[in-house]
C-alpha cells in the first residue's frame, strides 16, 4: 500500500474525531509540502474557531469601539459597521502616514510591555488541565456562573476568581466557569474586589472563637482547604453535627465571595462522604445558616451547620428547617 493510500485510509476510516485538531493539522502539513511549525498549525486551528471571532467582537463592541465612538468621537457606528469620521477626505499619502503612525505606536507599546500584553490570555502561563476544567464545568452545571448561559450556546472558559497576576492560586476553589463574554467583561471592569483579595482572605479577629479554632494548638480542624475548614460542633444537635467555616473573618453567608462559597461547598460534600462512611445510621441531613441575631446567630463569624439525621430522631420530621418557627413545620399541601 502506498503512503497515499495509508493516509487516505487513516483520514477516511481510522481517524477518531474528538475535535477538529487532527484534520486541521494534516491540512496544514499537506498544504506546505509536509512541513508546518507549531505556530502555523495553531493559527490554522484558530482560523476555524468561531468563538475567537465572537470573543474579539465583544471586545470591539464593548471596549475599543465604545472608546473611539462615544468617548473620542473618532468613529461612528451604523448597525454593525464602524465608520472613520472624515475618511473620505484623506489622501492615499495621508492614509499611509497615519497607518505608519499607528504601527509606530504599536511597536512602542509592545516594546514597553516586553510582549507581555497578552499574558492574561495564558492563564498565568500554565494551561488548565482537562480534568480540572471538567470539574469546574461540572460544578457549574456547564453554565456560566455569571450570566447563566449554557455551554451548548456559548463557549465556557475556566477563570481564576482571584487573578494569577495578583497572587491567585491554581486551586479548584479559585476557579469559576464564565462564558467568554462575561470573562472579557470581568477582566477589564471588575477589579475593585480583586485589588484587595491578597490581604482580604488573611483577615482574622483575635477575639473570635472561630478564628482561634484555626490555630494548630486547638486541634479542632477535621478537614480544610485553602479558604475554609470543618470542625465538629461543641454543642451538637445530633451526633457528628459539623460546622463548615470560612477561614476569613466574615459575619455571615451574604458576605462570602464566590471562591469561599466554592471552598465551603467542597467541604460540605467531602464531610458528607466522611460521615456517611462513619455512621451508616445517618439517613439524611439538615444544612443551614443563621444570618443575623433575629435569625438565631450567636457567633459572629459565618458558619454552615451540617446536621446528620437518623430515622425516628424526632417524632415528626416533616417540615425540616421550617421548624425554626414553632408550629410552622407541619402543613398540608392542598391540591
Amino acid at each position: 500500500m502506498t503512503h497515499f493510500y495509508q493516509l487516505k485510509q487513516f483520514i477516511t476510516k481510522d481517524m477518531s474525531m474528538s475535535h477538529v485538531y487532527q484534520p486541521v493539522m494534516l491540512i496544514e502539513l499537506l498544504k506546505n509540502n509536509g512541513h508546518a511549525s507549531v505556530t502555523q498549525i495553531a493559527q490554522a486551528i484558530l482560523n476555524r474557531d468561531p468563538t475567537q471571532i465572537e470573543y474579539f467582537s465583544e471586545i470591539v463592541k464593548n471596549m475599543v469601539g465604545r472608546v473611539l465612538t462615544k468617548n473620542r468621537g473618532i468613529t461612528e457606528k451604523s448597525g454593525n459597521t464602524y465608520n472613520l469620521i472624515g475618511a473620505e477626505a484623506l489622501t492615499e499619502a495621508q492614509i499611509e502616514e497615519l497607518i505608519t503612525d499607528c504601527l509606530e505606536r504599536l511597536q512602542t507599546y509592545e516594546n514597553k510591555k516586553n510582549n507581555e500584553q497578552w499574558s492574561h490570555r495564558r492563564r498565568g502561563h500554565r494551561s488548565i488541565s482537562g480534568s480540572i476544567r471538567y470539574e469546574v464545568l461540572k460544578r457549574a452545571k456547564f453554565r456560566c456562573e455569571l450570566c447563566g448561559i449554557s455551554a451548548d450556546d456559548k463557549n465556557i472558559e475556566v477563570d481564576h476568581i482571584h487573578p494569577k497576576s495578583l497572587g491567585g492560586k491554581d486551586d479548584l476553589t479559585n476557579f469559576q466557569a464564565l462564558c467568554y463574554s462575561c470573562n472579557a467583561a470581568k477582566r477589564n471592569t471588575d477589579d475593585t474586589d480583586f485589588r484587595q483579595n491578597s490581604s482580604m482572605y488573611e483577615h482574622r479577629e483575635s477575639d473570635c472563637i472561630f478564628c482561634q479554632f484555626q490555630l494548630p494548638e486547638h486541634k479542632r480542624v477535621v478537614e480544610e482547604n485553602a479558604l475554609a475548614y470543618a470542625t465538629r460542633d461543641a454543642f451538637p444537635v445530633t451526633e457528628h453535627h459539623t460546622l463548615i467555616i470560612p477561614k476569613r473573618h466574615v459575619i455571615d453567608y451574604f458576605g462570602l465571595t464566590q471562591a469561599e462559597l466554592n471552598a465551603i461547598h467542597a467541604l460540605i460534600h467531602s464531610q458528607k462522604k466522611v460521615l456517611d462512611a462513619l455512621d451508616p445510621t445517618i439517613a439524611g441531613y439538615n444544612l443551614g445558616w443563621n444570618c443575623g441575631e433575629i435569625a438565631g446567630q450567636s457567633v459572629w463569624h459565618c458558619h454552615a451547620h451540617l446536621i446528620p439525621r437518623r430515622k425516628d430522631d424526632v417524632e415528626h420530621p416533616k417540615g425540616g428547617v421550617r421548624h425554626v418557627i414553632p408550629n410552622k413545620g407541619h402543613y398540608e399541601v392542598k391540591r
